[in-house]
């Protein structure tokens, strides 16, 4: 499969990357590294890469803004997206060749070539194993930055390594990338590093969470906790862990209101929860999803599956 994937990029002057709305460290670092990786290895080819940016990812990359025209006759590559609802610019379909290339379960098996890998810890890791099959296939070589945006990406869906996903693999993989050089600190102050505001929203969480006997935790922000607090909805993403540090908890969900939506991000340490995610609008990994509700009562419906999703496999 990955030899297909080389062998299809070489068949294409113009290649377009895209990735998931909602954007996390893996969506950019795999794109972006399979990006670099194609640049300098196939330095006569346009490569791009696109969707709306997060300026919390800017230490990683920025997207390109690209014309439609560029679409025809041209390869499009999706990584990291489980679902075509989930692609990050429509004009996906726009190209003459789609691949797909994820690690969350392939419930939408859209494209004309698919290599998905649900072992992998995150895209990132599976585009290193790419490079490394061109690496031997095609005397591929690797860049520091292509080598600093795949790190960024494991590090960012493993939790810096602390989530079960992270494998054998996973650490062989980054000892090979921190052999490059690049800024381990910039990667990391620009992952962890938060401002007072979202400090103290961190604390607002810590008192106001509610748990019930079976370790289902949950924690609701509201439009105008949000703007009490001065913290936009993106930034809410870097404290989705904050509950798992809770003695007891099993599972756990942070509602974030948005303008006509509410984000729901779910995490676990053993109930399976992308069957919940999937219910209500949403998706992803065992232990790690996402999904919507458009108001709070399906939020409180959410939760009420929750604790029972908790009961049940208690």
């Amino acid at each position: 499969m990955k030899r297909q994937i080389i062998d299809t990029i070489e068949q294409y002057d113009t290649i377009i990357l895209h990735r998931h709305i909602r954007p996390d460290p893996d969506a950019y670092g795999s794109q972006f590294g399979l990006k670099t990786l194609i640049e300098i290895n196939y330095p006569n080819k346009q490569v791009y890469a696109v969707g709306s940016h997060d300026e919390l990812l800017s230490y990683i990359e920025r997207p390109d803004t690209i014309d439609d025209a560029l679409y025809s006759g041209a390869l499009v590559i999706v990584t990291d997206t489980a679902n075509t609802e989930r692609i990050d610019d429509e004009r996906y379909s726009m190209g003459d060749y789609l691949i797909k290339i994820d690690h969350h379960p392939n419930d939408d098996t859209y494209g004309d070539l698919l290599w998905v890998n649900t072992d992998a810890s995150s895209c990132s890791e599976m585009i290193y194993e790419l490079y490394e099959e061109g690496a031997k296939y095609k005397n591929w070589k690797m860049s520091d930055h292509a080598a600093k945006v795949l790190f960024a990406g494991i590090v960012g869906d493993t939790g810096r390594f602390l989530y079960p996903s992270t494998s054998k693999r996973t650490f062989e993989i980054a000892g090979q990338l921190v052999s490059y050089n690049f800024d381990r600190d910039e990667i990391f102050n620009g992952m962890y590093e938060m401002e007072s505001n979202l400090l103290k929203l961190q604390g607002y969480f810590y008192q106001n969470f509610v748990m019930d006997e079976n370790g289902a935790a949950y924690i609701k922000l509201p439009k105008e906790l949000l703007t009490e607090f001065n913290v936009t909805t993106s930034e809410t993403s870097a404290l989705v862990g904050s509950l798992s540090n809770i003695k007891g908890v099993r599972a756990w969900a942070i509602f974030v209101e948005e303008q006509d939506e509410i984000r729901v991000r779910l995490r676990s340490k053993g109930p399976i929860i992308n069957e919940l995610a999937k219910k209500y609008h949403g998706g992803g990994h065992p232990l790690a999803s996402g999904a919507t509700a458009y108001s709070w009562d399906e939020v409180d419906n959410i939760i009420a599956d929750l604790k029972e999703l908790c009961k049940n496999e208690k």
